[in-house]
C-alpha cells in the first residue's frame, strides 16, 4: 500500500529554519516528503537562458538537499506543471494534506486554488501559512476596515500592532525526525531544465549591525556599500523576514521601514490584484498617451542616453542583475517622463533583468515613478539626472564605475534635454488626467 504522508511544497521559501508552513507540516502527524516545482509556466516563459535566478535557485536547492540528508530525507524536485505534479503525488503516495506558505501574486493565487480543487476531490487539501511578509492581507486595515493606500498610515498602524510574537521564530529544528525516510534523490540539472550554469557570486545572506546603524546616512548613495543587497534572499526566502525585522528593529529604523515597504506592497497587490495584471492603480493614469519610442526604450535598456547616472544604473543592472534602489527611482522617472514610455515597457524590463524580481515591490515602484500607483510622486515631479548625480554620487565614483567615458569628449549627447523633457511630461500629463 502507498505510504501516507504530508507534503510540503517550498516556493519562496527556500530555508529549513524558522520557515512557518514547514513548522506546521513538521507537526502535522505524519512524514513530511518536501517537494519543489519548477514550474514549467514560468520557466517555460524565460527567455534569457541563463537566468541568475534559476541558478540561485539551484543552488539554494543544492544545499535543502544536504541538510535534509543529514536527516535521512529527499527533496523530491519536478520541472513540469504543478497540476501534473499533484495527479503524480496523489497516484504515489495516500496524502494527508500540502502544506505551503502563502504567495499573494495573482498567478501564484490562481494555481493554488487548482491545486486545492485537485487536492480537495482526492479528500487531501492546501494549507498556506504566512512566512514572507511579518502582516498580509487583512491584518493591518484603516478604521473603516479597509486597506490602506497610503504608505505613511499604514506604516504607523503596523508598528502599533507589531508583538514580539510576530518575530519569533519557528523551532522547526525540534522536528526535523519527522520527515519522511528516503535516499538522497538527484535535483534536476540547469541544462536538463533547458538553462545554462553561469558562475555568479551571489549576495551573502547576512547583515551586520555596522551596516544597520548607518543604514539611514549611507543608503541613498550607490558608491558606498551601504546597502543589505538582502533582496534576493528575501524574494526566495533563504533568509527569514522575522529574523531580519528583529535586526532591523534593533538597530536602524530606516531599514525597517523599507521592510514594512514590503509589506506594504504584498498587501496592495492582495487587495488590488489588477495591479499585478498591467493596469494602473489610479486608473486614469491609463489614458496617457505614451510615446512609446523603441529604438529609445533600447537606448535606455542598453545604458546609452548621454546621462551618466542612468547609463550607469543600467548598466549595473545589465551586468549584475541589481541596480542600487535610488537609482531605480532615477532610471524609472526618466523612462517615464523624459521619454514618456509607458511605465509597463520598464517594469518588464525590471521583471526579466533583476535578480532580486518580486512583482509586489516592482510595480509598486514603478507606479510610484510613473504617478500611476498608491502614494505616488506627484506626476509633476521629475527627476533631474544631473542634480541626482551631484547629490547622491558627488566623487563621480558610481557613474565612473558603470560609464568610465562619461568625461570623454566622445560620451554620448543626452538623448533630450532635461528642461524640454520635462515641460513636456508635466503637459501630457496634465492634459491626459484633466480630460
Amino acid at each position: 500500500m502507498n505510504p501516507r504522508i504530508n507534503i510540503f511544497w517550498f516556493r519562496r521559501d527556500l530555508r529549513l529554519e524558522d520557515n512557518a508552513g514547514l513548522y506546521h507540516a513538521l507537526r502535522g502527524g505524519l512524514p513530511v516528503v518536501p517537494i519543489f516545482i519548477f514550474d514549467r509556466d514560468i520557466l517555460d516563459r524565460l527567455e534569457n537562458k541563463q537566468d541568475r535566478r534559476v541558478v540561485f535557485i539551484a543552488e539554494a536547492l543544492e544545499r535543502l538537499q544536504g541538510q535534509l540528508a543529514v536527516a535521512g530525507s529527499s527533496l523530491e524536485v519536478f520541472y513540469d506543471f504543478p497540476l501534473e505534479v499533484f495527479r503524480g503525488l496523489l497516484a504515489k503516495y495516500r496524502v494527508g494534506k500540502v502544506y505551503c506558505n502563502g504567495d499573494y501574486e495573482p498567478y501564484a493565487r490562481e494555481r493554488d486554488a487548482t491545486i486545492d480543487r485537485l487536492l480537495r476531490e482526492s479528500g487531501s487539501s492546501l494549507s498556506a501559512f504566512k512566512d514572507q511578509v511579518i502582516f498580509e492581507k487583512n491584518e493591518v486595515l484603516n478604521e473603516d476596515g479597509r486597506a490602506y493606500t497610503v504608505f505613511t498610515p499604514y506604516r504607523k498602524k503596523w508598528k502599533s500592532l507589531l508583538h514580539a510574537s510576530h518575530l519569533q521564530a519557528y523551532p522547526t529544528e525540534k522536528y526535523f525526525s519527522n520527515f519522511y525516510k528516503q535516499a538522497s534523490a538527484d535535483i534536476p540539472t540547469l541544462f536538463s531544465l533547458g538553462f545554462v550554469p553561469v558562475k555568479e557570486l551571489f549576495p551573502s545572506p547576512t547583515i551586520s549591525r555596522k551596516l544597520l546603524a548607518r543604514y539611514g546616512e549611507e543608503r541613498d548613495f550607490p558608491a558606498m556599500a551601504g546597502t543589505s543587497r538582502l533582496g534576493v534572499h528575501l524574494r526566495f526566502g533563504t533568509i527569514s523576514i522575522r529574523w531580519l525585522a528583529g535586526e532591523a528593529l534593533a538597530s536602524s529604523e530606516t531599514f525597517l521601514n523599507e521592510l514594512i515597504w514590503r509589506d506594504f506592497y504584498q498587501c496592495i497587490l492582495w487587495h488590488f490584484p489588477e495591479v499585478g495584471r498591467g493596469r494602473a492603480f489610479k486608473k486614469k493614469y491609463d489614458l496617457i498617451p505614451w510615446r512609446n519610442n523603441e529604438s529609445e526604450f533600447e537606448r535606455w535598456c542598453t545604458g546609452n542616453t548621454g546621462y551618466p547616472m542612468v547609463d550607469a544604473g543600467m548598466r549595473e543592472l545589465r551586468s549584475t542583475g541589481y541596480m542600487h534602489n535610488r537609482v531605480r527611482m532615477i532610471t524609472a522617472s526618466f523612462l517615464t517622463k523624459h521619454l514618456l514610455i509607458d511605465w509597463r515597457w520598464g517594469e518588464a524590463w525590471f521583471a526579466e533583468q533583476l535578480l532580486d524580481f518580486d512583482l509586489a515591490a516592482n510595480n509598486g515602484g514603478w507606479q510610484w515613478a510613473a504617478g500611476s500607483g498608491c502614494d505616488a510622486a506627484p506626476y509633476f515631479r521629475v527627476f533631474n539626472p544631473r542634480l541626482q548625480a551631484e547629490k547622491f554620487d558627488p566623487q563621480s565614483a558610481y557613474i565612473r564605475r558603470w560609464v568610465p567615458e562619461f568625461e570623454e569628449a566622445d560620451y554620448l549627447k543626452p538623448m533630450v534635454a532635461h528642461e524640454e523633457a520635462r515641460k513636456r511630461a508635466v503637459e501630457t500629463y496634465r492634459k491626459a488626467l484633466s480630460g
